[in-house]
């Protein structure tokens, strides 16, 4: 291939390049952040928010705004140190040729190949990053997220979750990696296809497997017992004619204070799975009007063009590994000389793409943004206006999110429009104030001049 030889050449810098597009990523970034911190220091709501959202309400909103802006500078920084740092000090190659010693001294000879040595550097690498990222996860759980009244986690819960995490990660990663490995190297210039189909078959496996074995490791399922909310929610998805499976509740309340509701399955098997912190705190017509929502990205097909846009892009990056997977120069560059691992070179491909894919990020935000517009206007249709701006404002003030953004920060990072914007969108105007349920998991003791 012509772009395969033209990239390939001897004494290219391909270091100081990808060094060169982590740190203009990495400015980038801080420079948005830099303009949405002053955006935190706002002390007046969106005028759309006037009438809903108290100053005290507001106020704690920035607040924690702020103090996540703070946060995400410090954990922004030393990801970067860390990164510089492996390229620097090459620590891939020492940590490829640590792995190979021990599996020469202490594996059976079968183990012993290009695959199996791939597989302990894939898990060493994992926990290598997890324990550098250890204390920025423990502050920002234990503290940062304690402060506001969100987080619910125990230490117990904190440790046994982290070792789920790993178990789950050295019992699938090694059959996945070894099946991708093999496809390279058995298929050679022909790859790109069926490594797709390979990762398409993972896909559609975690999706079954998902809610059976991996979920309830971590959280719990149960039913959603008889009333109000699961009559209506029912009715719902037989109106939309939706392949509903089940109604679950999931004990979100058991790590955080935080709301969310979901759904996911296979196309003719869906299952719906709600926060128990949200049917807490909000009227079952709200819920209903928040499931409306997500049942409108269903409707309006939605999911069905996520994921086939997810396949062209997980095929574009193949086809743009099958340009890199050989280039001895990249290799070179960063201390591999007589050996050319596969996995090493899709994650020096990872980091060449970085800048390709920050675009692509761009582009699937503001796609994400149009489908939430689009879901909230279905909504609307389907008669949950008033509903779906009420629970989207307390939504707002439970989970304390960002209330306002700049502009740049927003098109970059957020894949939902602020809620001023979507509040707009729906022609909401209060008739009244919008009243909110006082709960002991509440992060805020007021909205609208009215207790939680």
């Amino acid at each position: 291939m012509r772009l395969a030889r033209a990239l390939d050449r001897p004494l290219f810098p391909w270091k100081k390049l990808i060094v060169g597009f982590s740190v203009a990523q990495y400015c980038f970034e801080e420079f948005l952040s830099l303009r949405q911190y002053q955006v935190l220091k706002n002390t007046k709501p969106p005028k759309v928010l006037e009438q809903e959202v108290s100053k005290e309400v507001y106020d704690k909103s920035q607040e924690y705004g702020r103090a996540k802006a703070k946060f995400g500078f410090i954990k922004g920084l030393w990801g970067q140190i860390q990164n510089v740092a492996f390229i620097h000090y090459d620590v891939l190659p020492k940590l490829w040729s640590l792995t190979g010693d021990l599996l020469l001294r202490f594996a059976p000879a079968r183990f012993t190949g290009e695959i199996s040595q791939s597989i302990v550097f894939v898990l060493s690498f994992i926990l290598i990053q997890q324990a550098l990222s250890l204390p920025a996860s423990i502050y920002h759980t234990f503290v940062l997220e304690e402060k506001f009244g969100f987080n619910k986690q125990t230490p117990k819960l904190f440790i046994t979750d982290m070792i789920k995490s790993n178990l789950l990660a050295f019992v699938f990663a090694p059959p996945i990696l070894a099946g991708f490995l093999s496809i390279v190297k058995k298929t050679g210039g022909q790859f790109v296809t069926y490594l797709w189909l390979f990762t398409a078959a993972i896909q559609m496996f975690t999706i079954t497997v998902y809610p059976i074995l991996i979920l309830p490791l971590f959280n719990k399922l149960s039913p959603l017992q008889d009333g109000k909310l699961k009559t209506q929610t029912e009715a719902l998805a037989k109106k939309l004619q939706f392949p509903l499976h089940e109604l679950f509740v999931i004990d979100g309340s058991k790590r955080s204070a935080h709301s969310n509701a979901y759904f996911f399955g296979l196309p003719w098997k869906k299952h719906i799975v709600i926060y128990d912190t949200l049917i807490e705190k909000s009227k079952e017509e709200e819920v209903v009007a928040v499931l409306a929502h997500e049942l409108g990205h269903w409707s309006l097909g939605h999911t069905t063009r996520l994921f086939g846009i997810s396949q062209l892009h997980v095929f574009y990056i193949f086809t743009l590994f099958s340009v890199f997977v050989n280039n001895h120069s990249l290799y070179a560059d960063f201390g591999f000389v007589n050996e050319h691992p596969i996995i090493i070179g899709f994650l020096l491909f990872s980091d060449a793409l970085a800048p390709m894919d920050t675009v692509i990020k761009l582009l699937m935000n503001i796609m994400s943004r149009r489908f939430e517009f689009q879901a909230d206007a279905f909504a609307r249709n389907l008669g949950y206006k008033a509903e779906l701006a009420t629970s989207l404002i307390k939504l707002q003030v439970q989970n304390l999110s960002t209330m306002d953004a700049d502009w740049m920060y927003a098109s970059y990072h957020f894949s939902h429009p602020i809620l001023s914007e979507r509040l707009k969108a729906l022609e909401w105007t209060a008739s009244e104030k919008v009243t909110y349920e006082k709960t002991e998991t509440s992060a805020v003791e007021k909205a609208s001049g009215r207790e939680l």
